[in-house]
């Protein structure tokens, strides 16, 4: 896959898996700090139709578990959000975006699990 951008958090053990994971297989990949530069709204707009494509929706996007997710409320509000809203919040703040986000110009993927990922890189 060229041109694979992984956006990460280095403390964040599933990112330290994928990253080790990627290296390990000799994949290049430009390794992103997602709170510093997160994904553009045009990345996430792209993700957003990859995670679709395969029955997922605008929720798995979102770090659910994170700290700054639970402080803003956003599992509450998010019911009442408008897609173009949550991009918006989303592309302002890396924080709230599920890591690592793997994103390529024909493909992108969120969280790590290494059987998934297995399956992805050999297209």
């Amino acid at each position: 896959m060229k041109n694979l951008k992984v956006y990460n958090y280095a403390r964040c053990g599933s990112c330290i898996k994928a990253k080790k994971f990627l290296k390990t297989k000799d994949i290049p990949f430009e390794d992103i700090p997602i709170l510093e530069t997160p994904p553009s709204r045009e990345q996430l707009r792209q993700m957003l139709e990859y995670v679709q494509s395969r029955g997922g929706t605008i929720r798995n996007l979102f770090n659910t578990s994170g700290k700054v997710y639970k402080e803003m409320g956003i599992s509450k509000k998010i019911h009442t959000m408008t897609e173009t809203e949550m991009l918006d919040l989303l592309a302002s703040n890396g924080a709230l975006i599920k890591r690592p986000f793997v994103w390529s110009e024909h493909d992108g993927w969120v969280g790590f699990k290494e059987e998934e990922w297995e399956e992805k890189l050999k297209k």
